[in-house]
């Protein structure tokens, strides 16, 4: 169990740091971030936002076992 939860805080801040590295690269290209859904994004972009679902995912599955 502590395993979990250390695991989860560690994924919490690297969700954390790439949704902040995601919204900065998002803004930096005339984009805004709470559109993400509505465009179509560069490749660099589609992969980091990719990388941000996956944590996200792996999160919820931890949070689903306990």
């Amino acid at each position: 169990m502590n395993d979990d939860r250390a695991r989860l805080r560690q994924l919490e801040a690297k969700l954390e740091l790439l949704t902040e590295n995601f919204n900065r690269e998002m803004r930096a290209r005339g984009f805004n971030p709470e559109q993400v859904d509505n465009v179509a994004l560069p490749s660099s972009l589609a992969n980091l936002y990719l990388e941000c679902q996956t944590v996200a995912d792996e999160i919820e599955e931890i949070k689903g076992k306990g």
